[in-house]
C-alpha cells in the first residue's frame, strides 16, 4: 500500500528576499545607485549652480564694457593680500571720476579683446583690480593709489599695467604717466607760448600730436569761456 502525501500551505512568510516594501520599491529621483552598491546625489543642482556662475560672469563682461566708455586710462593694481577695509579706504580715496574693480583676468580681456584696450594683454597675470579712469587728468587720478601704497607701504602691490590712448604702459614707465601735465599747466603753456616770440610757439606745435591736442583743446575751452575775447 502506497502513502500518499499532501502539502500544506505554510503559515511562515516568505523568504526576506520576497518581501515587498515601500523602502525597496521606491526610487529618490536625486539619487542614483552605481554598480558598486553606492548611492551618489545627481548633478541637477550642479546645474543650476553653473548657470548662476555663468550669469554672474556675463554681468561681469557687461559691467567692464560699461565702464570702458568715455574711458581715459585702464590700468591693472596687483591686489593680492589686501583686505576688504583696505579695499574700502582705497575705493574711498579715488575721485569721483575713478573707478576700481575687482574681476578675473579672463572676463575682463574678453571685454576689451578687439578693442585698443586690447594692448593690456601682458598684465593679464596673477590678481588685479582694475582702475578706469574718466579724466584726462591723468597723474591725479593715478597719485590717489601712490599715496595709498606709500602709507600702507604696499612695494609689492604696484601697478601691473596700463592703457594709455591704446599705448601699453609697463610698471617701469609709469613715470610717463604720472609726469603728464596738467590742465592748468598746459593751458599756461600755451598762452605763454602765444605772448612769447615765435620760436616759442613754434616749440609748442612741434610737440608731440597727443600735447599739442591737449593743448589746442583748453585754448578753445577758454575762448568759449570768454566770448573769444583775448
Amino acid at each position: 500500500m502506497e502513502a500518499t502525501l499532501f502539502t500544506f500551505p505554510s503559515s511562515k512568510p516568505p523568504p526576506s528576499s520576497q518581501t515587498l516594501s515601500l523602502k525597496s520599491n521606491f526610487k529618490n529621483p536625486l539619487l542614483v545607485t552605481t554598480n558598486t552598491n553606492k548611492t551618489i546625489f545627481s548633478h541637477k543642482p550642479i546645474s543650476i549652480r553653473a548657470a548662476i556662475n555663468r550669469t554672474k560672469k556675463e554681468e561681469t563682461v557687461e559691467t567692464v564694457k560699461q565702464q570702458l566708455q568715455d574711458c581715459h586710462l585702464l590700468a591693472g593694481i596687483k591686489y593680492k593680500g589686501l583686505t576688504v577695509q583696505q579695499f574700502r579706504e582705497l575705493r574711498t580715496s579715488l575721485p569721483e571720476s575713478s573707478k576700481l574693480i575687482v574681476a578675473k583676468n579672463t572676463l575682463v580681456f574678453k571685454a576689451i579683446e578687439g578693442t585698443q584696450w586690447e594692448a593690456l594683454k601682458p598684465c593679464m597675470t596673477g590678481m588685479n583690480a582694475w582702475l578706469f579712469v574718466h579724466s584726462e587728468e591723468i597723474p591725479a587720478a593715478i597719485k590717489p593709489y601712490r599715496n595709498f601704497q606709500r602709507e600702507k607701504k604696499l612695494e609689492d602691490n604696484d601697478f601691473s599695467g596700463a592703457v594709455f590712448e591704446g599705448k601699453y604702459y609697463p610698471p617701469e614707465d609709469f613715470k610717463t604717466l604720472e609726469s603728464m601735465p596738467t590742465r592748468a599747466e598746459v593751458y599756461a603753456k600755451l598762452l605763454g607760448s602765444f605772448k612769447g616770440p615765435a620760436s616759442a610757439v613754434v616749440g609748442t606745435l612741434q610737440a608731440p600730436a597727443r600735447n599739442l591736442v591737449m593743448v589746442l583743446s583748453a585754448y578753445v575751452k577758454k575762448l568759449e569761456e570768454t566770448g573769444g575775447q583775448q
